[in-house]
């Protein structure tokens, strides 16, 4: 979790009053970019502000999204970067070591150009400059030829080990995937509960749990189950938050869920029975994301859902159909 206060280190005055309190880097795969917006946007309250970098009052620790690569705790702006270099001198680090980093996102410039604003912001701050393993990492970049600075958190990305369960199978959906739906699903955590009730292998209760999201996962498959419960216990999550059961015959209520709708890909799932899910869904939940490998716009609306959002994945040929709904 980031946390500005963990070292003792004060900055001298700088005009905010133009520009939010963090700035947000992101990356992603060209397949996977209208979730990663989509998700950002969940997280956010609204969309990125550049291809690569998002402004926002609001605080989020960059470990929750699969997409973000660095949180930059603005303190410092200016018109040039010799601006930001004369503020860096009022910098009082207090014994911590320190050292400054040009963020890869926003404007462009050359490998020795970034070099070379490091140090001449470096130079000006009164410290122990520390390149391999600083107390705290100060950030610098440029967007539209306003520069800003502050202090860099970047993930930790603990949930990359997710991607080595016991138990798996080639069309589950992938660590990352699961992730972004759950930030879909419950993006301001605050207790509130999540549903998964075809939840396979349980990916996306790990991922949750990993969050600290209160979860619950249900399958038909006797065999998903054992599954997940492996998986689960793998990572010392409770095990018990799983259980064989037909979604159709669920009692209770959750402030969200995530459905990954059941599909074979050689045959055909009965529409009929889709639609059973999504009512029974409807009733469960208060906001929903659905995953299918085909159109369901209509059968959503059907069901008594609204389509706040839609977005389409792929992995090879493989595509899957995002559907967030209230």
């Amino acid at each position: 979790m980031m946390n500005t206060n963990d070292f003792d280190m004060t900055f001298g005055p700088s005009s905010m009053s133009d520009i939010s309190s963090y700035l947000y880097t992101y990356a992603c795969h060209e397949t996977e970019r209208a979730l990663c917006l989509m998700e950002l946007t969940e997280l956010f309250g609204q969309g990125p502000d550049g291809a690569d970098w998002l402004e926002s009052e609001r605080r989020v620790d960059p470990d929750r999204s699969p997409f973000l690569s660095a949180c930059l705790d603005v303190k410092m702006i200016g018109e040039s970067i010799e601006s930001i270099a004369e503020q860096a001198g009022r910098i009082q680090l207090n014994q911590t070591t320190f050292k400054v980093v040009c963020l890869k996102a926003g404007d462009r410039f050359s490998y020795d150009q970034l070099r070379g604003f490091e140090r001449m912001v470096g130079g000006r701050i009164e410290g122990t400059a520390q390149m391999k393993s600083p107390d705290v990492t100060l950030g610098l970049i440029s967007l539209n030829g306003i520069w800003r600075l502050g202090v860099m958190h970047e993930p930790e990305r603990a949930w990359l080990e997710h991607k080595r369960k016991p138990q798996n199978y080639s069309t589950g959906l992938s660590s990352r995937v699961a992730r972004a739906l759950v930030n879909l699903a419950v993006p301001r955590i605050s207790g509130a509960t999540l549903l998964d009730p075809c939840c396979g292998m349980g990916n996306v209760l790990i991922e949750a749990f990993s969050m600290g999201i209160p979860a619950e996962g249900r399958d038909i498959n006797p065999l998903a189950v054992r599954g997940a419960r492996v998986n689960l216990r793998h990572y010392g999550y409770d095990d018990n938050k799983v259980a064989i059961q037909d979604m159709n015959t669920l009692h209770g209520h959750y402030d969200a869920a995530v459905l990954d709708l059941p599909y074979n890909l050689c045959s055909v799932f009965p529409e009929e029975e889709q639609l059973r899910m999504l009512k029974s869904l409807r009733r469960l939940s208060d906001r929903a994301v659905i995953v299918s490998t085909e159109p369901l716009r209509e059968q959503l609306t059907d069901t008594g859902w609204k389509v706040l959002s839609h977005c389409t994945t792929r992995k090879g040929s493989f595509a899957r159909d995002i559907w967030l709904c209230v």
